[in-house]
């Protein structure tokens, strides 16, 4: 009886399998990829920053001081002020939440557009895969910043037109990469054996091809951050974006630092370094996820793995 309440008291001390599995990935990526997990770390001041920016940020992001217009940093203003007396460290505060938000979303958005565009026209192949291929190569001959320009101007600035516009067109190009991967699966034992036995598109889909490609999708979400971060700012900048005023890091560069920049250099500058810390985090850790994910590179050794041959032995021939 001691022995089996030991052995239960045993078993409900041990951590749960997902946080046993979550930390064992944790601990491979600081040991190989110490790069990325000092991303994901920022990745997380990020997200941290987003979710308390009201309490965090000392100021309201649109009060307006126009007697302290353009001031240097001081105590009361760490960063400064802009040109109608905003104070600057709380509209970057503010803009942390804006580029998360979107970056997130229209990756998501773009995610599920590839994830559907590829699945399907991976397993089902033949003229509907030619069709849809040959759509995609006309779709991505357009310059993609014109493409959006001439969208937005047509829809509206604004939060979801920017999200699903961006996910739209960086789903449709990044159909290709699923599409690889299910071609690879899709002629496999178990899904010509699915097919057999009277399995139809949708479940072989759902249930065979989706939980494989899995790890592609993810690798897809996480390197597709970095680029639709930096694409929302371009926008932005270029007014095609938020709207003007919302304390976006784009829409900071664009007018408060390229107005005043001359007279005020940190106005470009603390937008401008946010900007590429965020986004160089991004694609840092969207690299080291692949490394990690992706099988044909072997966990993580992949590209970075030199391999050792052992010598031969000498074989003794007998006298």
């Amino acid at each position: 009886m001691d022995k089996n309440v030991t052995q239960h008291v045993t078993k409900q001390r041990k951590p749960p399998e997902k946080l046993a599995r979550a930390m064992g990935f944790i601990k491979i990526l600081v040991k190989k990829q110490p790069l990325g997990a000092a991303s994901a770390v920022i990745i997380l001041l990020l997200i941290i920053v987003a979710l308390f920016a009201p309490l965090l940020a000392p100021y309201d992001p649109q009060e307006l001081h126009l007697s302290e217009r353009l001031q240097p940093s001081s105590p009361e203003h760490i960063l400064g002020t802009d040109q109608l007396g905003r104070d600057e460290l709380s509209r970057l505060i503010y803009g942390a939440r804006i580029t998360l938000f979107i970056g997130v979303s229209a990756t998501a958005v773009a995610t599920a557009v590839s994830a559907i565009i590829g699945m399907f026209s991976g397993f089902i192949g033949g003229l509907f895969d030619l069709i849809v291929q040959r759509f995609i190569d006309a779709w991505m001959c357009f310059p993609g910043i014109l493409l959006l320009m001439t969208i937005m101007s047509l829809v509206g600035s604004g939060y979801v037109q920017i999200t699903v516009v961006m996910g739209i067109l960086f789903g449709i190009g990044g159909s290709r990469l699923v599409r690889g991967a299910v071609m690879g699966i899709k002629e496999n034992m178990y899904v010509e054996a699915g097919r057999a036995i009277g399995a139809t598109t949708w479940y072989s889909v759902l249930h065979h091809i989706l939980p494989n490609i899995m790890p592609t999708i993810l690798i897809i979400f996480t390197v597709s951050v970095g680029g639709i971060v930096l694409t929302e700012s371009s926008l932005s900048f270029l007014g095609f974006g938020i709207p003007i005023g919302t304390p976006s890091w784009g829409g900071m560069l664009s007018w408060e630092g390229r107005n005043y920049m001359t007279r005020m250099p940190t106005l470009a500058l603390w937008p401008g370094l946010a900007l590429s810390i965020v986004v160089y985090a991004f694609n840092m850790f969207g690299d080291s996820m692949r490394d990690l994910l992706d099988p044909r590179l072997k966990g993580g050794s992949g590209r970075y793995r030199h391999v050792k041959l052992k010598p031969a032995k000498k074989s003794v021939e007998p006298h």
